[in-house]
């Protein structure tokens, strides 16, 4: 058999599926006791395991049943085993926020003082240089941050200034006073649904927050005064050059099929879940979609325990699944998700799997889809929406911003966090996949549509580490393993069929 450790490791995760643990007694007990392993049948489409990776995820088995059974120390001790804690962070990379100027390293201190001065407008360079030094090599330095963007809009340079508080803001999303500075600068040039993301970011990335409820009503203020100012513009035609530009991409046989520009006007009009339901219905209609009852349960359910932590509960949210072997995973506005099956056969676990869709609903928490709508980007950023096939040049890809996929690692690892699951979960399937894809040319459409691996990596790391985030809880490896194997069944059957249509054609 080409998968033996894969074989032996299902074949245990079905002796101990259910939800007795395992328990001392059991650990006692004598292998005439034990469960009898049964043979698997291979599948192809199911990664090959190392016996180090055989061991890594037995073990993790294990802990998981002593978790479910309440026994949180027992599986603490095996989850730290496999999991060690991450090595202390230094220098840079040590990005805890502080505000006192004594703290400042002595050249900090001297880009200070240049910079706080009162400014001049025949001083530009000398005012802005040493600020730029400043939030350059002591970024955790908050006041910088400020100062220079405070400078930048004193120069005349406001775009400039709107985009360093962005990034300071994605960087230290719990610093209110970042938020502070940038939201006033938002309304003052009327970037309503940039200011509602920012505000609804910070009130579910900091819920314990004496705020967090005054900035979730602000996101919705803001949100509804966006929308109620695209329905006017779209009344008068403003956006009539955007929306017959974008769509003429959309011939026939594509799979938004062809919108008229009065259909999309009408579905602007309507808000963000009925373009997400429009485009989802076409979707549906078009893609090759998983429909076993049990695996279609399986991501159901851990996206609504996901979902239940988005803030977001106007949402009709749904989970589908498309069969392709490729790892691929997108939300649509208003909450529609898909994922292909290729994300379950290359997760190693159901924390792994939660992670990955829990960045995907923090994009359609935070809007970003209905974002690339509105911008002018319409339906060609839902995919480019070219014909779906079974080759990797046909799969569904939004382009989202370095931005967004900062803003999404951190909404999606703060609502794993909140859930059940382990919180590392997209942590650990990112740093596989960039360490199983290094040396190709053509690594996973998830992960090299999402680019700065490694920042985002590091990003996610140190929030883990900063708000204490829970490393050690359910893997859900078991489980996972069971619905790799039926989804392997049931690709291999879909892509069988599909060849032999082809062939006759």
């Amino acid at each position: 058999m080409k998968r033996p450790w894969n074989v032996w490791l299902l074949s245990l995760s079905l002796a101990f599926i259910p939800t007795v643990a395992w328990s001392e007694a059991t650990e006692e007990s004598s292998p005439q006791e034990k469960p009898e392993i049964t043979v698997v049948e291979d599948n192809e489409l199911l990664p090959d395991l190392t016996g180090e990776e055989y061991d890594y995820l037995a073990t993790l088995m294990k802990a998981d049943q002593l978790y479910q059974a309440g026994k949180k120390d027992s599986a603490i001790a095996l989850y730290q085993k496999v999991k060690p804690p991450f090595p202390s962070q230094t220098n840079n990379s040590s990005r805890q926020a502080y505000t006192d100027v004594s703290d400042l390293p002595p050249d900090g201190k001297v880009y200070w003082r240049y910079g706080e001065a009162e400014f001049n407008p025949k001083l530009k360079s000398k005012t802005l240089a040493p600020l730029a030094l400043l939030v350059e090599k002591h970024p955790s330095f908050m006041p910088g941050h400020l100062r220079y963007a405070e400078a930048l809009v004193y120069f005349d340079q406001t775009e400039a200034g709107i985009e360093h508080l962005e990034s300071a803001v994605s960087r230290y999303p719990q610093q209110l006073t970042l938020v502070e500075a940038l939201l006033p600068l938002y309304e003052e040039n009327e970037q309503w649904l940039n200011a509602s993301l920012t505000a609804r970011q910070f009130a579910l990335l900091n819920a314990e927050h004496s705020k967090a409820d005054y900035y979730s009503t602000l996101a919705d203020q803001h949100l509804e005064t966006y929308e109620r100012n695209l329905r006017i513009s779209l009344r008068e035609n403003a956006f009539a050059s955007i929306i017959t530009g974008a769509l003429g991409f959309a011939l026939t046989g594509s799979l938004a099929g062809p919108l008229s520009a009065i259909e999309t006007t009408a579905l602007l009009l309507q808000g963000e879940s009925a373009v997400g339901d429009r485009i989802s219905n076409r979707l549906e209609e078009n893609l090759p979609l998983l429909e076993d009852e049990e695996v279609k349960e399986y991501v159901t359910e851990i996206g609504k325990t996901v979902t239940q932590y988005s803030g977001r509960d106007s949402f009709d949210y749904e989970f589908h699944i498309i069969m392709d072997e490729n790892l691929n995973a997108f939300a649509l506005p208003g909450g529609k998700v898909f994922i292909n099956a290729g994300a379950i056969l290359k997760t190693e676990s159901e924390a792994e799997l939660a992670g990955l869709i829990a960045h995907e609903i923090a994009h359609a928490v935070l809007s970003h889809g209905f974002q690339l709508v509105t911008e002018g980007n319409v339906l060609a950023n839902v995919s480019q929406f070219v014909p779906y096939g079974g080759t990797a040049a046909n799969l569904i890809v939004l382009n989202y911003s370095r931005k967004m996929e900062r803003q999404a690692d951190a909404l999606g690892t703060r609502l794993l966090a909140s859930s059940k699951y382990a919180a590392d979960g997209v942590y650990n399937l990112m740093v596989a996949l960039e360490k199983e894809y290094q040396d190709q040319s053509r690594p996973p459409v998830w992960l090299s549509t999402h680019p700065n691996t490694k920042e985002r990596v590091e990003n996610i790391k140190t929030q883990i580490l900063e708000n204490g985030y829970d490393r050690y809880r359910y893997e859900g490896i078991a489980r996972h393993l069971q619905i790799q194997e039926k989804t392997a069944e049931l690709l291999a059957e879909y892509q069988a069929q599909e060849g032999d249509e082809n062939s006759e054609d």
